[in-house]
């Protein structure tokens, strides 16, 4: 399985680079590279169709990046990581990856254990703080991130360069869950989460930059996690339990 999906992404490095030296039409692409690949390439978002033409999008310089720079770490990661399979929550559909747990701060904070041998970050919130980076990731925030968490595209004319028409749909949809997030953990303890998750900032370093007492720093991204947790995965109201009135001891209700 693990060579088969190899494969694949080296086929579909193969289509947009050439797509990327000149764009073609997409009955030569699809004979040249198979309608599949083709069709996985749009709905990826790496490749755009325009007057029976295939050309690569504004993303696929990015993701060929990314394949080169996985390419060359994977033998490391494999080596000297501590890698563990992980199920995820990508766009509704749970996945299954393999996730370095020695990669960052948030890997290494769900090593810790708590005094009875327990985990100091529950599973769940380790899952929120994984699922803050994936939106924060595919929101493509990091280079633009503003203090207000989102983008400021409304002052821009629709379809200018760089407005609204140069982000992806699933791009959009990314940063406005992202933005949804950090309002449910409130300001108090967003910060510490975008820091670590995100930013890939140690404890230490937060600790510094916020001047927190020492050992402060884990305490608040665990509240923040189990709050961000309950954000993506809403408990579920007790049928059993039922609401009461109060009054006086002379109270008697009006029917």
């Amino acid at each position: 399985m693990k060579d088969e999906k190899s494969k694949e992404r080296l086929r579909l490095v193969r289509l947009l680079r050439q797509l990327l030296k000149n764009d073609g039409l997409i009955s030569d692409v699809e004979t040249a590279h198979g309608r599949d690949l083709v069709h996985q390439a749009v709905s990826l978002g790496l490749a755009v169709q325009q007057d029976g033409r295939l050309s690569a999008s504004a993303e696929a310089m990015s993701y060929l990046r990314r394949a080169v720079a996985e390419r060359e770490e994977e033998g490391f990661a494999a080596q000297h990581g501590e890698i563990e399979q992980v199920g995820l929550v990508v766009e509704g559909t749970r996945q299954t990856v393999r996730r370095n747990l020695a990669e960052s701060p948030l890997g290494t904070v769900a090593r810790l254990k708590d005094r009875d041998g327990s985990a100091f970050l529950p599973s769940a919130a380790v899952e929120a703080g994984e699922r803050l980076l994936a939106d924060f990731t595919r929101g493509q925030l990091q280079p633009k991130i503003t203090a207000s968490w989102e983008p400021r595209l409304s002052s821009r004319a629709d379809g200018g360069r760089g407005g609204q028409a140069d982000v992806a749909g699933s791009a959009i949809d990314a940063r406005r869950r992202f933005g949804a997030a950090v309002e449910a953990m409130g300001p108090e303890l967003s910060g510490v989460a975008v820091d670590v998750c995100c930013f890939s900032k140690g404890l230490e370093l937060v600790e510094r930059e916020r001047q927190w007492p020492a050992r402060s720093a884990k305490l608040m991204l665990r509240t923040a996690l189990l709050a961000l947790g309950r954000h993506y995965d809403p408990p579920r109201p007790d049928p059993r339990r039922r609401s009461h009135s109060w009054g006086a001891d002379d109270y008697r209700p009006i029917l």
